[in-house]
């Protein structure tokens, strides 16, 4: 299996840490809106990513964060909490907002068959693992505390930044600017808020440093060392998260491990843009998953959709990209229940080109997740006739154990009619080959009196019982 890194920028030959074992950490929503499409696209990247995993044999602990807390409108240390501004817009408590809205996200994933987390952890459910990582990284001495705050300091470390290969001199040289008069250096970021800067903020906790709340990046640092451990294998997330977050996750937990690498893949999944850009809620305008249904689309459409592209390339939206999916998501419906009405249940794989076509899957999906591959493998399946139905049963229920657009719960084309119909249906398909078409338009017509129309795919026609 082979995933690319975004610390090395290239792709590398994936080994674990533990041999057979994988530990892997996604960045959760910051629960004060409901995820939009652009968000959903990274975690059906990470639930292809996990799934591949497994299809290789590892065992996967896969922890999740939920941010209902220390989550700044602005990615660094400005502007007011997330959940905060949230909670006076809609009038209602934090807590109410944080509930309303992980329920949201929960039933979204739900819907695009992205599987939970084995480990799904609220950062308000962790203040005590937090300070206990921010005095370590006192005692260290790799904090100061200014305005009431506690800040990390970016300069008692030698590498801030290898992530996203920012150049040291040159923040440095910013450091003569003052962006915030707390800080040192303007890299330097919050670990600890507390009521000297912040007056209004409704979720506070006691600390060795006063009163407050953590700021948003220890969060993810406390939470994936209590349940990964002090390194881990791969780190998941968007690529806004890696200038800013990733980058001080990478420095905090380095610094207070004294461990290098802390993780030792990254993996990034690209924006999903439209006409404007990137799509985000700060632009007030965004789309989530259910508007897209009562536009009438089903999840799974937009999840397709999401196949048919590289998760390290952008992504454009439209709905006409959006019919695209949903028309090919409903040919692929079609075969599969013209499959199911020729064979009663799948057969194990015994012709040498249904062999190959499971090696050609598991080889683009180990490459780099290229699910575009994986699709193409699959409707190449589809239209071999050396392959029979029942061995391409078995392959779908195979690849969709990865894909996950419920192929295998497709329930099969009913045959009906009677003998004397079938064999009239059989006698137009021998005459539309034959290009024989005024019998073909009769035997129609004839079916066609007795009740009947014809349903053409392609695996087969068949009757459907007119009401």
């Amino acid at each position: 299996m082979r995933l690319y890194n975004t610390m090395s920028r290239s792709v590398e030959e994936f080994e674990s840490i533990e041999d057979g074992h994988v530990g892997m950490y996604c960045c959760g929503p910051t629960v004060y809106n409901f995820a939009h499409i652009g968000n959903l696209r990274t975690y059906i990247f990470e639930d292809i990513l996990k799934k591949t995993l497994k299809l290789n044999g590892y065992e996967v602990r896969h922890v999740m964060n939920i941010t209902d807390v220390g989550h700044l409108t602005g990615d660094g240390d400005d502007g007011e909490d997330k959940m905060n501004a949230s909670a006076k817009r809609e009038g209602k408590s934090v807590w109410d907002i944080a509930a309303f809205y992980t329920d949201a996200f929960m039933n979204d994933i739900s819907r695009l068959n992205i599987d939970r987390a084995d480990i799904i952890c609220k950062a308000t459910d962790h203040i005590a693992d937090m300070i206990e990582v921010i005095r370590i990284l006192e005692k260290k001495g790799h904090t100061y505390v200014s305005g009431g705050n506690v800040y990390f300091s970016i300069d008692t470390i030698d590498d801030y930044g290898k992530l996203a290969r920012l150049n040291l001199d040159e923040l440095r040289e910013g450091a003569r600017i003052e962006v915030d008069s707390f800080k040192k250096n303007p890299k330097d970021f919050v670990l600890w808020f507390t009521n000297s800067k912040f007056k209004d903020q409704v979720m506070t906790w006691d600390s060795p440093w006063g009163r407050g709340y953590p700021g948003w990046h220890i969060e993810c640092t406390a939470m994936s060392m209590k349940y990964l451990g002090s390194q881990f294998d791969i780190h998941c997330g968007g690529i806004d998260a890696i200038p800013v977050h990733h980058t001080n996750e990478i420095a905090q937990s380095e610094a207070a491990t004294g461990l290098k690498p802390w993780v030792k893949y990254w993996c990034h999944g690209e924006f999903l843009i439209n006409d404007k850009g990137k799509m985000s809620k700060s632009s007030g305008e965004f789309l989530t998953l259910e508007s897209l249904i009562r536009k009438g689309y089903d999840a799974l459409d937009y999840r397709y959709l999401c196949l048919g592209a590289h998760y390290r390339s952008q992504l454009k939206f439209s709905y006409e990209a959006l019919d695209h999916a949903k028309s090919a998501r409903a040919a692929l419906t079609e075969k599969i229940k013209a499959l199911k009405a020729e064979a009663e249940e799948a057969s194990e794989l015994h012709s040498e080109n249904a062999k190959k076509y499971k090696m050609e899957f598991i080889d683009a999906v180990s490459n780099d997740l290229h699910t575009p591959q994986a699709l193409a493998v699959m409707h190449s399946m589809l239209k071999d006739g050396s392959v029979s139905s029942a061995e391409k049963l078995n392959l779908i229920r195979f690849f969709d154990s990865v894909l996950s657009l419920s192929l295998d719960r497709i329930e099969k084309e009913e045959r009906v009619g009677s003998d004397e119909d079938i064999a009239l249906l059989n006698e137009r398909a021998e005459a539309k080959k034959a290009k024989n078409y005024q019998r073909a338009d009769e035997i129609r017509a004839i079916l066609a009196e007795r009740g009947y129309s014809i349903k053409d795919t392609p695996n087969g026609s068949f009757l459907v019982k007119n009401l």
